[in-house]
C-alpha cells in the first residue's frame, strides 16, 4: 500500500491512535500492511487477549478495547498494518478492511513494552 493512501485512509478517522498514527507515518516512519486479509474473529480473540495482558502489565493501550468491539463488530476479514517511527518510541496498528480501502480500526502503544531495570 502507498503511503499516500495510508494517510488518506488515517486523517478520516478522528479518533485519538488514528491522530498520532497519522502524524507518525507523516513524518517518515517505517510502515507495513499485509497483503492478505484474516478472519475478524481470529484477530478480535488475539488482540483481546494481548489487551488483558498488556492491562496485567499496568498497560493501557490507546484504542485497543475499541478496535478489538470493531473488529468484532466488522465481521469480515481485515488486513493489518503496523507503524513504528524511527525512534522505536510508539508502535500503532492498523486494521483494514479485506481490500484495504477503508480504515476499521487503529491501537497504539508506547515501546518498549517492558521497562529494563537500569542496573
Amino acid at each position: 500500500m502507498e503511503r499516500h493512501v495510508l494517510e488518506s485512509l488515517l486523517a478520516g478517522d478522528d479518533e485519538e491512535a488514528s491522530v498520532i498514527a497519522l502524524a507518525t507515518l507523516r513524518s517518515g516512519a517505517n510502515y507495513w500492511v499485509a497483503d492478505r486479509a484474516q478472519p475478524a474473529g481470529v484477530h478480535a480473540g488475539v488482540f483481546d487477549r494481548r489487551l488483558r495482558r498488556m492491562r496485567m502489565h499496568g498497560l493501557e493501550p490507546l484504542g485497543l478495547e475499541r478496535a478489538v468491539r470493531l473488529i468484532r463488530e466488522h465481521g469480515r476479514p481485515v488486513r493489518t498494518g503496523l507503524i513504528d517511527p524511527a525512534d522505536r518510541t510508539w508502535t500503532t496498528l492498523l486494521f483494514l478492511t479485506e481490500d484495504g480501502s477503508a480504515l476499521v480500526a487503529c491501537a497504539g502503544w508506547p515501546l518498549p513494552l517492558v521497562k529494563k531495570s537500569p542496573l
